[in-house]
């Protein structure tokens, strides 16, 4: 990440004066302003600040030992009624049904109307900021508060602190570009970054307060609990709990957009943290030589302080000791965060969801081990469940960068696009086409990294784009798949959208030729990035058309339409050439409505090849009429059953050949689309032995041996 301790030193420069405490307190009340009323003018925003100020100050001035949360109570409810009180601003729709609320609906419904469009916005945050140069240098303030400004309304969940933190940052860029012979491209080179980083960490904290919103407090107390042991792992237990309860609070006050609290609030952390950095983190040093605002981001986002020499013995008393299930039943709030506390420091290379499900898989176990007589011996294999669990994640990550290295990042985009249409083909194209190549570019970043780090990375980059998905699902649902992979588990949310089947209830609306893409010269101009957007908005709409179609033809649809491209475009007459090819008709296929208009049926080479419900990555058919499977030949890059068996009991797998495998004609392809080639060692035996009555043969190179089918941990 940008952030890191260095920049911030560069960063300060401009800040150490009398009047920052003033300036702060002024600038802090702007972002507050700023980020609920997004349309508002600066001027606008500026005098409701003002205002405000009074209030602030009282905040302002409370002692170290004092909690800010009543203060933001009133200062929150101050600027609400204010707001309500201004007939300019109550002419807005939002915020005339908003103020006819009570007080805390209120600012619930405030909240609910902040509009996050980063991810559109290209525009620099001050035009021409190189003309800056040309007007007062020692007019500093008005740029950093102007950035202030321009940052709060385009990422209205980004937390003031860290606002304050950029907009300081971009001041300095600004003036150290203009002593710079290029200023252009001096301010090119500086704001990218921040501009980046701004994105990203805006991001997690928008992922975070919806962590709190959506499930409930355990799991956001959980997720920072987590966070602290990776970062502090030598802090002993009382103190990682003690911030684990003093940063969730401080998030609840953030989230709420209280941005003058907030930043009181993580004053007083920091304060702390600096403190008693000797028994928290030897990598705070640096950090907390630094002014405010920049202590706080330093010391966000330092890096993990060193592994702790940790025997095992701590941990073996969660599995191991026969004390355990009284202690699950006496404390179980303490003797669950201790284990997770104990886990998390011993594994600083494992992502948080995959903690999270350790946590969930032995909070689990402990509810059925410890009804039983003798629940020593049952708990005892959490060690190997734990293992199986961190397993389950790197092989599934490795699976898919091994696809990725072999598709290459286009056609592994094509190959997502595919996948996900057919598990949420409600999206638009737009928004699919969108989401995928967010996925394929966490897999740009994520699998060049080392085994260990690959898995973190992307297992981190999921759960942000996950979330977003499953933002865009709160808005607007999606379908029933969607909406249990988002609501049901956050720790499982992952696995959940990776199991997730076809939506069969989906009906697509007839589409024009036209609508699912326009064969023009205009194609010739364009760049490399439009054509794979043009490619991939192409093969969304004709898996709309035809869900259950191979996966592999979709594929060869793509590969075909730059093969197309690439023709015409090298002809003296493109036009003739795209109209000729007719590649739409051949591809998907016409029919003449009664209006006598042309409507493709989107039926891809008009293929009827049945294919299982599950919507991988690699078609897993096991239809014996699939032609990927006539040969006896495995797909390449064929999922393991690791990646989504969860909860077999034997943690044995054996890679299994089955070149003729007569399947019965009556049970043969529901019970094989089941189980998936991974079947219980009883179910195998019976299937070999058995004489069949058709002809059908298959090869299945991986099978799980477990107890019994696969069930899918949601």
């Amino acid at each position: 990440m940008w952030a890191s301790s260095n920049e911030f030193t560069a960063c300060r420069q401009h800040i150490n004066r009398q009047d920052h405490l003033e300036e702060t307190l002024r600038d802090t009340a702007i972002i507050m302003v700023a980020q609920f009323l997004q349309d508002a003018a600066y001027d606008k925003v500026h005098t409701i600040a003002e205002e405000l100020l009074d209030r602030a100050e009282k905040c302002e001035r409370l002692r170290w030992h004092e909690s800010p949360a009543e203060c933001a109570r009133q200062l929150m409810d101050t600027f609400l009624t204010h707001i309500c009180n201004d007939q300019e601003l109550v002419g807005n729709h939002v915020f005339s049904v908003c103020c006819k609320m009570e007080i805390t609906a209120r600012l619930q419904c405030f909240l609910s109307s902040k509009r996050d469009d980063a991810d559109s916005i290209h525009v620099p945050l001050i035009p021409r900021p190189e003309l800056t140069c040309e007007t007062n240098e020692g007019n500093h303030v008005s740029l950093k508060t102007r950035s202030s400004y321009e940052i709060s309304r385009r990422y209205p969940f980004l937390y003031g602190p860290t606002i304050l933190t950029m907009s300081a940052c971009y001041e300095t860029a600004v003036w150290s570009c203009c002593q710079e012979e290029n200023k252009t491209e001096c301010l090119q080179t500086k704001l990218e970054p921040i501009r980046r980083y701004i994105r990203e960490i805006s991001a997690r904290h928008r992922h975070l307060c919806e962590i709190r919103i959506k499930f409930d407090d355990k799991i956001a107390r959980a997720v920072e609990l987590i966070l602290l042991t990776k970062k502090q792992p030598k802090a002993n237990f009382s103190e990682i709990v003690k911030l684990t309860t003093d940063i969730k609070n401080l998030h609840e006050i953030c989230c709420e957009g209280n941005t003058v609290a907030c930043a009181l609030g993580r004053h007083q952390l920091m304060n702390y943290t600096c403190s008693n950095q000797a028994i928290l983190s030897s990598k705070f040093a640096q950090c907390c030589q630094q002014p405010e605002p920049f202590r706080g981001e330093c010391i966000i986002n330092s890096e993990n302080d060193d592994k702790p020499n940790l025997t095992s013995l701590a941990l073996r008393k969660f599995t191991e000791d026969q004390s355990a299930c009284k202690q699950f039943r006496d404390k179980q709030h303490d003797f669950l965060q201790e284990f997770l506390y104990e886990y998390s420091r011993r594994h600083l290379e494992l992502a948080v969801p995959v903690i999270l499900r350790i946590f969930a898989t032995y909070k689990q176990l402990l509810e059925e081990c410890c009804k039983l007589g003798n629940p020593s011996e049952c708990h005892r294999r959490g060690k190997e469940m734990f293992q199986r669990v961190v397993r389950e994640s790197r092989d599934c990550v490795k699976t898919y960068c091994d696809l990725h290295r072999t598709l290459g990042g286009s056609n592994f985009q094509d190959r997502l696009t595919i996948l996900y249409t057919k598990k949420a083909p409600q999206l638009s194209v737009q928004e699919l086409v969108a989401f995928t190549r967010k996925m394929a570019a966490a897999a740009s970043r994520c699998c060049p990294l080392s085994d260990e780090l690959q898995s973190a990375c992307v297992e981190d980059a999921a759960k942000l784009i996950l979330g977003a998905l499953c933002r865009r699902h709160d808005t607007k649902p999606v379908n029933a798949g969607v909406g249990r992979c988002c609501d049901d588990s956050y720790a499982f949310r992952k696995p959940c959208f990776d199991d997730l089947r076809v939506d069969g209830t989906y009906i697509p609306p007839p589409l024009s030729c036209d609508q699912v893409i326009s064969l023009k010269e205009d194609l010739c101009q364009a760049q490399e990035e439009e054509l794979q957007i043009e490619k991939q908005k192409l093969l969304s709409n004709l898996v709309k058309q035809k869900p259950h179609a191979a996966e592999d033809a979709f594929q060869a649809i793509g590969a075909e339409f730059t093969q197309l491209v690439k023709m015409c475009c090298h002809t003296e007459k493109r036009e003739t050439c795209f109209q000729e090819e007719n590649f739409i008709n051949r591809v998907a296929g016409t029919h003449k409505r009664k209006d006598g208009a042309r409507v493709c049926s989107g039926t891809p080479a008009d293929q009827k090849v049945p294919v299982p419900p599950r919507g991988r990555l690699i078609p897993e058919s096991a239809d014996v009429e699939s032609p990927t499977w006539k040969n006896n030949s495995r797909p390449s890059g064929f999922l393991p059953a690791q990646c989504w068996s969860r909860t077999l009991a034997s943690p044995h797998r054996l890679s299994f050949s089955i070149n003729k495998w007569h399947i019965d004609s009556q049970t043969g392809p529901s019970e094989l689309h089941h189980h998936k080639c991974c079947l219980s060692r009883a179910v195998a035996e019976k299937k070999l032995k058995e004489q069949s009555r058709s002809s059908a043969s298959l090869t299945c190179s991986h099978i799980w041996l477990g107890t019994g089918p696969p069930a899918v941990k949601t």
